[in-house]
C-alpha cells in the first residue's frame, strides 16, 4: 500500500471515528452522555517569530598542511602512519636522490678549491706578486662557488621532509617505495587542537554578518551544539553559487573531528506569524498530529501540522489559529465532542 493511500485510509478512519465519537458524546456507548473530563487549558496567540536560516558546513582544522615533495626520487623512508600524532620537526619522509648528493659533493669541492685560490692570491698581492684584478676575479669565482654550495645543500634538505608544526596525520597518500615527483602530495597534517566550521552563506545574508559575530553551530554526529565566533568572512561572493565563505572558530569538543558535517544558524528575518503550544498538547496518532481545542465547554479534535520544536514549545504551522483554547493536559483520553471542565 502506498504512503499516500495509507495516509488517506488513516484519515478516513479518524474521521469516521470522530463521527462516532460525536454521536457518543450525545448518547454515549449505551445511550448515556460522556462524562465531563477535567483538563488544563491555555489560550494561544499569534506571535511574531524570527525565521531562522541554516546552512550546511564542515568542521576543519584551523592549521592544516598538505605535505608535498619538492624533488623527484623514490621514497626511501616514511616512518609515520595514519592517525599518528607528531611533533614539530619530526621526520615525515625521506626521498632517495643520489644525484643531489653527488652534486653537493662536487659543489663543496669547487668551493674549497675556489677559496684556496682566492686566499693564496691575496697573500701574493700583499707581497706585490699579484694584481688587484686577479684577486678580484678569484674572489668572484669564490662567491659563485659559495652560492652553488648553498643551492646544493638546499636541494639535499629537500630529500628529508619534516613536520612544519605539531599535529596528527589525517591523510596518507604515499608509502615507502613509491616514486615521488615535484608537487606530489604525500601526507596531510592537521592540528586538531584548533577547529573551525567552514560554510558558504547566501550573498543576501552575508551583509548581516561581521567578523566577531557569534553564530549557532550544531554538529549532529557529535551531539555538539554551541556558539562560535566568526573569524573570517570572504569579502566577495562566488559568481556561480552566489555565496560567500565564512570561517567560525569553535571550542574543540573531545568528540569533534575534522570533516564532520555541521549546521550553522544565520540571522533570521522578522515578521513571520506563528502559533506556539506546549509539546504536551500535541498528540500523535501514526503519522497524524492532533490537538484538542475547546468551544463552549466541548472538546473538538483538530488535525494540525507542526514545525520547529524549541524550549518545550512546538510551532503549529497549520490547523490552529490565535485566540483558540487548547487542551495542554488531560487530552490523552479525550474523544471528540466530550464535555470538559477547566482546572488549574
Amino acid at each position: 500500500m502506498s504512503h499516500k493511500l495509507l495516509s488517506s485510509t488513516l484519515l478516513l478512519s479518524l474521521l469516521l471515528g470522530t463521527a462516532g465519537c460525536k454521536d457518543s458524546a450525545q448518547h454515549g456507548g449505551g445511550g448515556q452522555p460522556l462524562p465531563t473530563a477535567e483538563v488544563r487549558l491555555i489560550t494561544v496567540a499569534d506571535q511574531t517569530a524570527q525565521q531562522q536560516n541554516e546552512v550546511a558546513g564542515a568542521v576543519e582544522s584551523v592549521q592544516r598542511a598538505t605535505i608535498a615533495a619538492k624533488i623527484a626520487g623514490p621514497i626511501e623512508e616514511m616512518p609515520v602512519s595514519l592517525g599518528l600524532v607528531v611533533k614539530k620537526g619530526v621526520l615525515l619522509a625521506k626521498i632517495s636522490a643520489g644525484e643531489i648528493t653527488a652534486r653537493l659533493s662536487q659543489a663543496e669541492t669547487q668551493l674549497a678549491q675556489a677559496q684556496r685560490n682566492f686566499e693564496r692570491e691575496k697573500r701574493l698581492l700583499e707581497k706585490d706578486a699579484s694584481t688587484r684584478e686577479t684577486v678580484k676575479s678569484l674572489e668572484e669565482a669564490y662567491r659563485v662557488a659559495e652560492a652553488g654550495a648553498h643551492e646544493a645543500r638546499a636541494m639535499r634538505d629537500y630529500t628529508q621532509i619534516t613536520a612544519p608544526f605539531a599535529g596528527i596525520i589525517s591523510q596518507k597518500m604515499a608509502n615507502a617505495g613509491d616514486l615521488a615527483t615535484p608537487g606530489m602530495p604525500l601526507l596531510v597534517l592537521e592540528n586538531t587542537e584548533q577547529l573551525q566550521v567552514v560554510a558558504a552563506i547566501p550573498e543576501g545574508l552575508a551583509l548581516k554578518i561581521k567578523k566577531g559575530d557569534t553564530l549557532a553551530v550544531n554538529v549532529p554526529a557529535a551531539e555538539f551544539s554551541k556558539t562560535g565566533t566568526v573569524a573570517e568572512i570572504s569579502p566577495a561572493a562566488d559568481t556561480i553559487s552566489r555565496t560567500a565563505q565564512i570561517k567560525i572558530r569553535i571550542d574543540n569538543g573531545s568528540t569533534l573531528r575534522p570533516g564532520q558535517y555541521a549546521r550553522v544558524g544565520l540571522p533570521g528575518t522578522a515578521g513571520v506569524n506563528t502559533v506556539l503550544v506546549p509539546e504536551a498538547a500535541l498528540l500523535r496518532f501514526g503519522q497524524m498530529e492532533r490537538i484538542f481545542v475547546t468551544q463552549n465547554g466541548i472538546a473538538h479534535l483538530r488535525l494540525v501540522r507542526s514545525g520547529e520544536h524549541r524550549d518545550g514549545q512546538v510551532e503549529i504551522l497549520a490547523g490552529l489559529n490565535g485566540g483558540e483554547q487548547v487542551v495542554v493536559q488531560g487530552g490523552e483520553r479525550l474523544v471528540d465532542g466530550q464535555p470538559v471542565r477547566s482546572v488549574q
